[in-house]
């Protein structure tokens, strides 16, 4: 599975990449970056939750609330996969795309190896900030982040299984 996703996620920003000016691939690399923070939060979140709002939300048959319930009762391979897995996965890809924009800077500064630190040092700092914010944000939140994240599940599969929900009259 990480083979399949760091294969279409490379290949899509390489894809991106490359016709891009410095902006479009600036934005390209902070877009990896972003979506590495975000899957951090989601497992974080997941870690912390407490299965007990849902259980509320799914006897009262809440979109997302079975679910969530799915997802808190596998903690530790969700944790595993959103943390390790995706997070991994995109600081690598993140490393590469770095690489091409050092690159596309290259040629405004004249200088590869000052390109190169900037690169490396703002990529560093983005990631490593956003995920220690995250986490606070993830611990605090946890219950919202479940499940916000788990009525998106609910909503793919709906569109994948053809079964949308109806929305209820007033």
């Amino acid at each position: 599975m990480a083979v399949v996703i760091s294969s279409t996620i490379s290949f899509f920003s390489s894809t991106v990449l490359e016709g891009a000016g410095l902006v479009e691939a600036f934005l390209v690399l902070l877009l990896i970056v972003a979506l590495g923070i975000v899957f951090d939060i989601i497992g974080v979140a997941v870690m912390s939750a407490e299965e007990k709002p849902f259980h509320a939300m799914a006897a009262k048959k809440v979109p997302g609330a079975a679910e969530a319930l799915h997802l808190l009762r596998n903690a530790e391979k969700v944790s595993s996969f959103c943390n390790d897995v995706v997070g991994d996965i995109c600081g690598v890809v993140s490393g590469s795309a770095s690489a091409v924009v050092a690159v596309r800077a290259l040629t405004m500064l004249n200088s590869e190896t000052v390109a190169q630190l900037i690169m490396s040092a703002l990529v560093s700092g983005v990631t490593i900030a956003g995920k220690a914010c995250g986490k606070n944000i993830a611990t605090g939140k946890a219950t919202q982040i479940v499940h916000t994240t788990s009525k998106l599940i609910y909503y793919i599969k709906s569109l994948f299984t053809g079964k949308l929900p109806k929305k209820k009259k007033k």
